[in-house]
């Protein structure tokens, strides 16, 4: 990846195609600005919350970029990690030599309601007649994770804490405040047993990067991708998503690395309970164990395995379009070494991305990592 772009993240009063534009500008910056022959964008809901159609031709004009091709990519709530994988796969092909991503989400100018129902459009028809919600849904998985594994809910409380803790040294997050267990414990019931600080909130902002051929600190390492079923009661399991476990399989055979040579992690968090999943199906621990990592000792920045130095979905915020590429910039920050405030102390050689589309119906998992390795 040879350079990445991000805004802030939270409630901005920019439309969204100015949002695109501006991440977008500081990728191409950053490469001193030679021509790109390609671009991919992404927004999960562009006309229902931002009011904006033919995005791909929107940007192409706010950039400069109708002497390139270009795509619209949309996957739910990893929109912004299929964008990138889009990217990276047109330039392996050889059709493209330099190729521009960029992905975002304007939330705010629509009600909360409105937003929420938008976001329930992506499950499956009769969980929408049936008035189901994400929040409903997640609940659910996070009940019966709990009651298997026998899980308090005081691990959910520290995984929020962890988010808001990093996303304090993150001035591109969303929130900018650490919070105690007991602020988590106390804040407003949403969905039992969630609670508001358990879940990630409604957000604005955008994540570009300019991906092109040849090697360096931020290399495509390994890239998966892995469905399950739309409707959430024909799954096989409700405390593990098979999307991710697919995903995270066929990203570690294409880079043909293990888990153990994984240094640190930026994983879908949408809602608390989701991290110690994801723990799980990436293979940092086994089934049931992840609650004994949600520790600053375990995953904190100087822990032995970091997660989400950005703050995740909770802490930096939840842009649905945008996190998924955010995700990816954080990683290649990181291994460039220009994090900045969120870097971690010591040296990381390759990074893991996971995002989650959908109720974990279409989820994507990203390496990166030194070249040659």
């Amino acid at each position: 990846m040879a350079s990445t772009g991000l805004t802030r993240f939270g409630r901005r009063e920019e439309p969204l195609v100015e949002l695109l534009a501006e991440a977008g500008t500081r990728a191409l910056d950053g490469i001193g600005r030679p021509p790109v022959d390609g671009f991919f964008v992404g927004a999960m809901a562009a006309g229902p919350l931002a009011g904006v159609e033919n995005l791909t031709g929107q940007v192409a004009h706010r950039l400069g970029l109708e002497g390139t091709a270009g795509w619209r990519v949309e996957a739910a709530s990893a929109t912004g990690a299929a964008v990138f994988h889009a990217a990276a796969l047109a330039v392996a092909s050889g059709q493209f030599r330099r190729v521009l991503a960029v992905a975002g989400e304007k939330m705010t100018a629509v009600p909360t309601p409105d937003a929420a129902r938008v976001l329930a459009e992506s499950l499956h028809p009769l969980e929408q007649a049936a008035g189901a919600t994400m929040p409903a849904l997640a609940a659910i998985v996070t009940q019966r994770y709990a009651a298997q594994y026998g899980i308090p809910s005081s691990v959910f409380d520290a995984v929020s804490v962890l988010a808001r803790t990093a996303a304090a040294r993150n001035p591109f997050a969303q929130f900018q405040r650490p919070v105690t267990a007991e602020e988590v414990a106390d804040s407003r019931p949403v969905a039992t047993p969630l609670r508001l600080l358990h879940c990630s909130a409604i957000s604005d902002g955008a994540a570009a990067a300019v991906v092109e051929r040849g090697e360096g600190d931020a290399t495509v390492l390994g890239l998966g991708q892995g469905f399950d079923q739309l409707l959430v009661s024909d799954r096989e399991s409700l405390t593990s998503f098979r999307a991710t476990r697919v995903a995270a399989r066929r990203a570690y055979e294409m880079a043909r690395l293990t888990r153990k040579e994984v240094a640190f992690a930026e994983l879908h968090d949408a809602f608390a309970p989701f991290l110690p999943i994801a723990l799980e199906d990436v293979g940092v621990c086994g089934p049931g164990e992840a609650g004994g990592w949600i520790t600053p000792e375990a995953i904190g920045p100087s822990g032995r395995f970091p997660v989400n130095p950005s703050g995740g979905l909770l802490g930096r915020g939840h842009p649905v379009g945008a996190s998924g590429l955010a995700q990816v910039v954080e990683l290649a920050r990181q291994l460039s070494g220009t994090a900045e405030t969120t870097q971690l102390p010591r040296p990381v050689g390759v990074g893991l991305a996971l995002s989650i589309g959908g109720l974990g119906t279409h989820n994507f998992v990203t390496m990166l990592g030194h070249a040659g390795r």
